[in-house]
């Protein structure tokens, strides 16, 4: 065959791809997805220095996960990753400013804290959030962590906060013993609580909660956010297997092993 008029079959890229990115510009991007997620649609009151953009001290800590979109070359998932040594530096968990952690921090075992995770409004229902969970679980097993700890928060609904219905909805099996219970530093206040369930669980929350994660104990009242935290556990040696084998599965035969760092 003439090798001039042979076709060449080049392998397109996948649409979605999740990475470790330490790109300013990446990073500047996640940033600018979070103030439209956190300020625009949550409401919060962010501290950033720059308008348009969710900065805080924390994020020089960090180590940034984003999905990408090679289709529309932008941004569209995030999560933020804090580990017990970068915590050190920064002096805390970032949860440690909503929750007592006392219990918890004296589990032996390496701590891997979760953070400002968000979805692309255009992009919710769409496989973002699983491609973001299964590089966060591929980050966190390939660097040998023996726990997973973060926020998930309940937004309020046209009657207030759906605490109440919200863990009627838990199952048993994700609720923490005593031993690993948290204490808020700020109580959920009565007058924002009301019992009927308008929304559902929050899809993070579910996440969560299809993983193994543990509830451990009453939710944060975050007045800047206008949200209600939950803090979550999940030993990753109970990941439930079903849930790992197949987010793993799915995510390898359409990323690859895509969870690199971008320099």
């Amino acid at each position: 065959m003439n090798n001039m008029n042979a076709a060449v079959q080049i392998k397109p890229a996948k649409r979605l791809e999740c990475f470790i990115t330490r790109s300013e510009e990446l990073i500047r991007q996640a940033q600018v997805l979070r103030y439209r997620v956190f300020a625009g649609e949550m409401g919060a009151r962010l501290k950033s220095a720059s308008e348009g953009v969710d900065h805080d001290e924390v994020d020089d800590y960090c180590e940034h996960l984003v999905v990408f979109d090679n289709i529309t070359n932008k941004i569209v998932g995030y999560t933020r990753l804090l580990n017990q040594y970068q915590a050190q530096r920064l002096g805390r968990f970032y949860s440690e400013s909503e929750f007592d952690l006392d219990q918890v921090l004296t589990l032996p075992g390496r701590f891997l804290e979760i953070g400002r995770t968000c979805v692309d409004p255009d992009y919710r229902g769409s496989a973002v959030l699983t491609t973001l969970w299964t590089g966060l679980v591929q980050y966190a097993l390939e660097g040998g962590f023996n726990y997973l700890l973060g926020c998930a928060s309940i937004t309020p609904g046209p009657s207030g906060f759906a605490v109440d219905a919200v863990y009627r909805s838990i199952d048993a099996r994700n609720k923490a013993p005593a031993s690993m219970q948290v204490r808020p530093s700020v109580p959920v206040p009565a007058h924002l609580r009301c019992e009927r369930d308008e929304s559902g669980i929050p899809p993070l929350l579910k996440a969560y909660l299809r993983f193994g994660a543990l509830v451990c104990g009453e939710p944060c009242w975050d007045e800047d956010f206008n949200c209600m935290d939950l803090f979550i556990l999940l030993p990753l040696d109970q990941l439930q297997e079903r849930y790992s084998k197949h987010y793993m599965r799915d995510y390898q035969e359409t990323h690859g092993d895509r969870c690199a760092a971008v320099l």
